[in-house]
């Protein structure tokens, strides 16, 4: 078998084959909707397998059962890792507040790697999350790109029942003081 592309060279590729604004506005449309995911798995499917480099994204029979078309939404912000433009923040301002959890996740992800204080606001909730790994994707994002006054927010997690949600409330208080270059504790 094969070994897949890593995300990054299905996106690179897309990129060089369609251009990289045309396939921005592609997970844009995806992300918020405007594609729906009936739709992705349809009549726009080759949109779909350019950001997700395969011709069956998620292995599923088909047609695809509608509870994974949250699946098309996570797919189109993993992108988002790899390649911007300014204007996408409003798209992750709407993902931000996603039912599926990882496309959240992915939204909170991007926004400590791209330091998005505009995102930190709607990713709050994101912090009382059921899921740990959530929660802790969203303290990093706060820790990124947060201000001194979300500081209390992520020490209410300083006694998470998770490990992982701990350890990253402390790496992103650390990270807190390191970019405002104050005490933040």
């Amino acid at each position: 078998m094969a070994d897949r592309e890593h995300p990054r060279e299905v996106i690179m590729a897309a990129c060089a084959e369609h251009g990289e604004d045309k396939v921005i506005d592609w997970c844009v449309a995806l992300l918020t909707g405007e594609i729906s995911g009936e739709d992705a798995f349809g009549r726009e499917l080759p949109k779909l397998v350019s950001i997700t480099g395969s011709q069956n994204p998620g292995g599923w029979s088909r047609p695809v059962d509608p509870v994974n078309y949250y699946w098309v939404r996570v797919w189109a912000a993993r992108p988002f890792l790899y390649i911007w433009r300014d204007d996408v923040v409003d798209a992750l301002l709407i993902a931000a507040g996603d039912p599926a959890w990882r496309v959240r996740e992915h939204v909170a992800r991007i926004t400590a790697q791209r330091e998005l204080g505009q995102l930190v606001e709607p990713l709050l909730p994101l912090l009382s999350d059921d899921l740990p790994r959530v929660r802790a994707t969203a303290v990093r994002a706060v820790g990124a790109a947060g201000e001194f006054e979300h500081v209390a927010a992520i020490e209410e997690l300083r006694d998470d029942p998770d490990n992982a949600v701990r350890a990253a409330v402390e790496r992103a208080l650390q990270r807190l003081e390191d970019r405002l270059d104050r005490d933040v504790r």
